[in-house]
């Protein structure tokens, strides 16, 4: 085990250049029908960007959310696969039990491990929050592949290549024999892909994996298996409409991830805007599991730019880019034909979801589907949105088969 301590700590020199670029950024027009509490319809809204970027310069302590990030114990370890060694950042917290089953628990885009710096607590001590101490678990929350202070790869790396990483993290760097992958967005696509390769059915450590969003699909020899019965076709109809109109920064990060970047790495508004329309539209902003409502319903201030600030501080707007493009190049989502993944998988479908969970019945085509939670209220970051239902749904799936 070669794994070393880790501290946040940026210089104040950087702090200082993202200060002078905000203070310096020349606003411009936007359409007089734009809707700061409604749809966005044209991207970031420009009222609350101005209003989230004074509060950056003039309210917003970096050093006080840097303690708060700290307040964790955060580490290094040097981790094989694709591209040799790389250091895998992560915040590791030992469970109140110490027989336990570890979990990890990986983010995705736009987000990062502060995703989860609300439920890491609640999972590792239960007996804090009115749980029992004997249900603590070890929590493993780390940075992806070309994230915050993760390395970054050499060249555009797919899930299923991180994944690797992540597993050689927990076996090899924390010896961990067995051990839980959870995941949204990429982190379940991840601990999608993981439990595929590294399932205890095939040898492997992964006793079980829980998600929410189901990103590996099955397939046939024609591709993925399309949807029989009206609940699975109603499904995907309301996934195709719902990101029918979101697609765009998927296309250009899988097809021209640094043209986008030259921008956005000499501009922490740029990064912002582009981070901030996407906690918008993917977002439960009601918190009801209904549409409508102004981001302000969800998150604070300091929420939205602490997730912004891990981006701009570790310079990696641009590889984060980058997986959309190693996706395609591993093949894209699908599983070998006619092959599943055989870990009991648990999932959490949350309303506002912008990449909807399938109805159990298709999940079943592809997974040993053994928990299936309609939640309530919550959208695609749901351990942010809902961190304490995000806590619940996961504690009981871990209780039953982690």
């Amino acid at each position: 085990m070669t794994v070393t301590p880790f501290e946040i700590a940026v210089p104040y020199a950087e702090i200082d250049r993202i200060k002078t670029r905000i203070r310096d950024y020349e606003w411009f027009e936007e359409p007089t029908d734009s809707d700061r509490d409604g749809v966005w319809a044209y991207g970031a809204n420009k009222s609350f960007m101005q209003d989230l970027c004074d509060y950056w310069l003039n309210k917003y302590d970096w050093r006080m959310q840097e303690a708060w990030m700290n307040r964790f114990d955060h580490f290094k370890a040097p981790c094989e696969g694709r591209d040799g060694t790389l250091d895998i950042h992560f915040i590791h917290e030992r469970g109140s039990n110490p027989d336990n089953l570890p979990v990890i628990i990986m983010h995705g885009w736009p987000g990062s491990y502060i995703e989860h710096m609300e439920t890491i607590e609640p999972i590792a001590h239960p007996e804090r929050f009115g749980g029992k101490a004997e249900d603590g678990r070890d929590v493993i929350v780390p940075s992806l592949v070309g994230y915050g202070w993760s390395d970054k790869p050499k060249t555009p790396m797919g899930p299923r290549a991180m994944g690797v990483y992540m597993n050689d993290l927990m076996v090899n760097q924390l010896g961990y024999p067995r051990y839980v992958a959870q995941g949204g967005d990429w982190g379940g696509i991840m601990a999608n892909w993981m439990g595929f390769d590294f399932g205890e059915d095939k040898g492997g450590p992964i006793k079980s994996i829980h998600v929410n969003l189901i990103g590996l699909r099955p397939a046939d020899g024609n591709g993925q298996l399309p949807p029989e019965g009206d609940a699975e076709i109603a499904h995907a109809e309301e996934a195709a409409a719902r990101f029918a109109g979101e697609n765009g920064y998927f296309l250009v990060h899988a097809s021209k991830p640094q043209s986008l970047a030259y921008g956005m790495m000499d501009s922490p508004v740029g990064v912002c805007a582009w981070i901030c329309e996407k906690f918008h539209t993917w977002s439960d902003r009601s918190g009801k599991g209904e549409v409508g409502g102004a981001i302000e319903n969800t998150y604070t201030y300091d929420q939205l730019l602490n997730n912004v600030m891990v981006y701009i501080t570790s310079r990696t707007f641009n590889t984060s880019t980058w997986n959309y493009y190693g996706a395609g190049l591993e093949g894209g989502f699908f599983m070998p034909p006619g092959e599943s993944v055989g870990v009991p998988t648990g999932v959490a479908s949350f309303p506002r979801e912008i990449a909807p969970v399938p109805p159990p019945s298709y999940v079943e085509k592809g997974y040993n589907l053994v928990h299936y939670t309609e939640m309530s209220k919550g959208g695609h970051f749901g351990a942010m949105e809902q961190p304490e239902l995000f806590c619940e749904e996961l504690a009981a799936f871990l209780k039953a088969w982690g």
